[in-house]
């Protein structure tokens, strides 16, 4: 439930949100660049104390996933349609 997230949570929920719009329609040099922003802000908010316990927990394994997600996911490893 969205009510009681902490601003740390929201903040980290907007980055994954705009990953997966630009997921979704194949932007993959945006969605790298969300990936890195994602995983800057995490370590920030986690080294501050800002994020503990549960949610901790919970964000780590998002970035796990999306570090599997997004290896390879770039322009400059997709073969030209003409090959």
């Amino acid at each position: 439930m969205g009510l009681f997230k902490s601003d740390a949570e929201r903040m980290l929920d907007g980055i994954i949100q705009r990953l997966q719009m630009n997921m979704s329609n194949n932007y993959k040099d945006n969605a790298q660049a969300n990936f890195k922003e994602l995983q800057e802000t995490f370590a920030s908010l986690r080294d501050s104390g800002r994020l503990k316990g549960k949610a901790l927990k919970k964000y780590e394994a998002v970035l796990e996933d999306y570090a599997e997600k997004l290896k390879g996911y770039s322009h400059k490893d997709q073969k030209p349609y003409w090959h």
